[in-house]
């Protein structure tokens, strides 16, 4: 039990400081800092597949799953972040040639 209050009481403690100290960066910061909060992420998924190896009861299966999901969505919402801040960096010209490579010969109505 004592485990547990000494967990808990650290999570709480951590998501406290994350959001005084996101709370903290200007909205123009928000983009680039989440681009490179990726590796972050990762290290994230890797401490979960670290944790799941250890777990032995329905509790810790439920908790390493809601961390696999929370941290996969994280990992994936970052790289769709960093590719639309891109976009916007890309010339008319290359956003022109990557439009016309996603479409099909016959003007995208393939059946």
């Amino acid at each position: 039990m004592n485990a547990l209050v000494v967990s808990t009481t650290l999570f709480v403690l951590a998501l406290m400081i994350g959001v005084e100290v996101i709370g903290k960066v200007p909205a123009t910061l928000h983009t680039p800092l989440m681009s490179g909060a990726n590796s972050i992420h990762g290290i994230v998924i890797v401490g979960v597949i670290i944790v799941a190896a250890r777990a032995d009861d329905p509790l810790s299966y439920v908790i390493v799953l809601l961390a696999a999901i929370l941290g996969t969505m994280n990992v994936v919402g970052g790289y769709v972040v960093t590719d639309r801040m891109l976009e916007m960096f890309r010339s008319d010209k290359a956003k022109s040639a990557k439009d016309a490579a996603g479409t099909s010969k016959d003007g995208g109505n393939a059946r």
